[in-house]
């Protein structure tokens, strides 16, 4: 029956989880009776959590004699939660879950709680190893790891535990895996990591994201979009800065990791910012690169925030200019600082990300209204949904997944641009 993937979370789970497929082939998991199911897991929120150990429940109960392995940031960071379902039969750590030596013993295992939780510490990995993919299923667009891990303690955040330190793919492996994608016919490449701007501090040099960035546009010349994925602006380096407003192949869309608009709140996540500094980044970028928009991570109802706090992040929005916005309710995650914090009463969390969510809605209706009867380049991504260069959503009846488009915007729902091919329009 082959080997199911089903991934949650990020776009690294999403790249992570073509190398999976492959290791898991290799080690005879499509042959076995009943098929196999993995789980590539996030740990952002405890809603995530929930999410997964649902459907690895549902799984089990449609498929009783599938293999069910459990893998991923949740996996790593609760094993013995996973290991203790009796309808799992294998947890292993988001190492090896790329190793098709992880696999190999699946097809005999027994249901020892003991022996079926195979997670190690994560903290001990020094190097993140270059994979090679041709494709990410079902996707018009590819990713491509370059980074892993995070090196910083943010006090909300369980996601170091679950990747470990952070450590870069050398820059010649990104090179010729952007360049496989390429040839196999990807017009658009995500750059994808944990902590992206804080690419290349343990490889020789130093190099950093933005030479990186300019290596890939210097060296594949037939990637006609490059895009990253989130970016901490605190970070970004002067290199970067000048390929965003000089290099027309790399998109002009930046989803920043802000998580708040007040400093009191920032100190106490231990972020490495300020407000001011957000402000500035979101000014200098734009007037380097007038088409840019701007998306962001913000946390609603963090421990202690009051509601001058929250209307500072309310605030950010606007003074930002933010466009695309993922908000999430805060959710205190077992083992880290903020758990232990003074928390606030969870209708008010849902509350203040409601409102949250409002204004993003808000300012992203008025990025809509501004693309009406703009002509674009649309990525299709499936029958009837295409992208932006902006990453902003678009309905069309034309095109097929993975082509580039140009499309004339005759409008938007509220949600979505209304595209139409550009000759029918002129027509």
């Amino acid at each position: 029956m082959g080997v199911d993937i089903v991934t949650f979370g990020c776009r690294l789970n999403s790249f992570e989880s073509e190398v999976m497929r492959r290791e898991a082939e290799t080690a005879g998991l499509s042959g076995i009776d009943g098929g196999a199911v993995i789980f590539n897991t996030c740990a952002v929120t405890a809603e995530a959590v929930r999410q997964a150990r649902q459907a690895i429940r549902r799984t089990r109960r449609e498929r009783p004699g599938a293999r069910i392995v459990v893998t991923g940031c949740a996996a790593q960071t609760e094993p013995g939660a996973f290991s203790a379902m009796s309808e799992v039969d294998l947890v292993i750590g988001n190492d090896d879950k790329l190793k098709a030596s992880s696999y190999r013993a699946l097809p005999d295992f027994g249901l020892n709680d003991t022996e079926k939780c195979r997670v190690n510490d994560i903290m001990s990995v020094r190097e993140t190893a270059s994979h090679m993919v041709d494709a990410i299923e079902g996707r018009a667009r590819a990713f491509v790891q370059v980074q892993n891990g995070c090196d910083h303690r943010c006090t909300f955040c369980i996601i170091p535990f679950g990747r470990g330190l952070s450590r870069s793919v050398p820059m010649g492996a990104v090179v010729d895996q952007v360049k496989r994608l390429v040839d196999n016919g990807y017009a658009e490449i995500v750059l994808t990591g944990v902590d992206m701007t804080g690419y290349g501090a343990d490889l020789p040099g130093a190099p950093k994201l933005g030479r990186l960035v300019k290596t890939i546009l210097r060296q594949v010349p037939g990637v006609r979009r490059l895009r990253l994925s989130s970016i901490d602006s605190i970070e970004a380096d002067a290199d970067l800065i000048e390929a965003i407003g000089s290099e027309r192949r790399l998109m002009p869309h930046l989803h920043l990791s802000l998580q708040a608009g007040d400093d009191m709140i920032l100190k106490r996540m231990k972020r490495r910012h300020l407000r001011a500094d957000s402000i500035r980044f979101c000014n200098e970028i734009r007037a380097l690169r007038p088409d840019i928009v701007f998306g962001a991570d913000l946390i609603a109802g963090f421990p202690t925030e009051t509601e001058a706090m929250f209307e500072n992040s309310l605030a950010i929005v606007e003074e930002c200019g933010l466009t695309h916005l993922h908000v999430f309710p805060f959710s205190p995650r077992p083992g880290t600082p903020a758990a232990r914090m003074p928390q606030l009463p969870r209708a008010l969390v849902r509350e203040r990300a409601a409102r949250l969510r409002a204004a993003g809605d808000t300012a992203h209706a008025r990025h809509l209204s501004t693309l009406a009867g703009t002509e674009q380049a649309i990525l299709v991504e499936r029958d009837g949904l295409g992208r932006t260069e902006d990453f902003t959503l678009a309905t069309l009846d034309f095109g097929t997944p993975g082509e580039i488009v140009n499309a004339q915007i005759t409008g938007h729902d509220g949600a979505r641009l209304i595209a139409t091919p550009l000759a029918a329009a002129a027509a």
